[in-house]
């Protein structure tokens, strides 16, 4: 039957969309996958002589299948409501955190940490924590909006204020600051930083950006950043996880930027050496797919040096491409959060934006010799298991905000905070 409005038949594709969220993170995503496929398949012969025994068929296999289980995780998340985040965020913080704090019991060393649990394949329970501690600080934040821009976060360090008279005011600082909104960062850092330092800091940091946008108060969010100081000062000053570890590694950076060129052939070459040396062959254009030399040089070059390798490969402009990808993936995330109506959904996707964004400036960092080794993967690039579901589950829940931002589900429930609508639509 042919319509009144110019004779033209509607489309039944018209009216439907498969995909409902965020186009641009539709396609980087895609492209991101692909460019694990090409670097990590170009690795496989490393990974291969690193595992002896292990066919590089198998291990690519492997990472195939990981990455598919990712794409399916993704896509699960994807249809996941907001409410219902909120919801189980406390019983997904606490059961994370308790899984954290059992890999130092029952876990597999690595590299003098342990880190692992290995069931016949490995998982890294400080990957399901900082997404589970980004979740439940969205809630409570949200929680707190009315009172949290005017509220103390932390209690008096003055042992006077404790006197009869206070102690009572102090008390319920402790406890509707300290215990219901800062624990969660502490409590996570605590149990990460044993095994990862650079894990440590990074959910330390993204919760202070966290608690700034949430308007806290700046002089209790300098506060609480001078406390921690101060306690991470000690736990150094004690010998404490591994900071001989980090201790070694900053002295290799620093070693690398001041000691004379002419001298460096009298020491071994270091992973960081080879890095650079990787992006300087690469040059422009790069030497081409699976012409990697320091592929070979490396000690993982399919996740802790993913992006030297990558530019060896393809070139400084497609690398610069690459680190363009992850600054968009941040300013869709910026774009989804003004979209949003309910501040819980708008924390969330920018928690997990810049979990995910300032891992992979760490990497950018490290690969190119501007920060010490730290260890941190490229994320959904990388190879990897836990690291990239969890980096999958991230982006799925950044999407599924994004489509109910577009659906305008996102709605706060009664009690909630609700945020000013922009003057534009989303």
């Amino acid at each position: 039957m042919q319509q009144e409005n110019g004779g033209a038949v509607p489309s039944i594709l018209s009216k439907v969309s498969l995909f409902k969220g965020d186009k641009v993170l539709g396609v980087i995503i895609p492209i991101l996958v692909i460019i694990s496929t090409l670097v990590v398949y170009s690795s496989v012969a490393k990974m291969g002589y690193a595992h002896m025994g292990t066919q590089t068929n198998a291990i690519f296999t492997k990472h195939l299948f990981v990455l598919s289980l990712s794409l399916l995780t993704m896509l699960g998340f994807y249809f996941v409501p907001a409410k219902f985040l909120y919801k189980v965020a406390p019983i997904a913080y606490i059961f994370c955190w308790f899984f954290t704090l059992g890999v130092y019991f029952f876990g597999a060393d690595t590299n003098g940490a342990a880190r692992w649990y290995d069931f016949g394949f490995s998982v890294q329970p400080s990957e399901l924590l900082k997404v589970a501690t980004i979740l439940l600080l969205a809630r409570l934040l949200d929680d707190a909006q009315q009172t949290i821009n005017k509220q103390q976060l932390t209690p008096s360090l003055n042992p006077w204020k404790w006197g009869k008279k206070d102690r009572r005011k102090q008390l319920d600082i402790l406890l509707n600051g300290t215990v219901k909104i800062l624990l969660p960062i502490v409590a996570s850092v605590a149990v990460i930083v044993k095994a990862h330092n650079s894990s440590a800091l990074l959910v330390f940091g993204i919760g202070i950006v966290m608690l700034f946008i949430a308007r806290a108060k700046m002089r209790e969010i300098l506060k609480f950043i001078l406390i921690v100081a101060a306690a991470a000062a000690l736990y150094i000053g004690v010998g404490g996880g591994r900071v001989s570890t980090a201790g070694s590694r900053i002295s290799n950076f620093v070693a690398s930027w001041t000691t004379p060129a002419d001298s460096t052939v009298t020491r071994p070459l270091t992973d960081a050496d080879h890095a650079m040396i990787a992006i300087y062959d690469g040059g422009v254009f790069g030497v081409g797919a699976g012409q990697s030399v320091m592929r070979a040089k490396i000690t993982h070059p399919e996740s802790d040096y993913i992006f030297s390798f990558f530019v060896e490969e393809y070139g400084i402009i497609m690398g610069m491409i690459l680190v363009i990808l992850y600054a968009w993936i941040f300013a869709r995330a910026v774009y989804i959060f003004r979209g949003c109506r309910w501040l819980f959904g708008g924390l969330l996707v920018l928690g997990l934006a810049l979990l995910i964004v300032c891992q992979a400036l760490l990497h950018f960092m490290v690969s190119t010799n501007l920060f010490f080794e730290t260890g941190q993967n490229l994320p959904l690039i990388s190879h990897g298991g836990t690291s990239m579901l969890c980096t999958a589950a991230a982006l799925g829940i950044i999407l599924s905000i994004s489509r109910q931002v577009n659906n305008r589900t996102l709605t706060p429930p009664e009690g909630t905070a609700a945020m000013t609508p922009p003057e534009e639509d989303f």
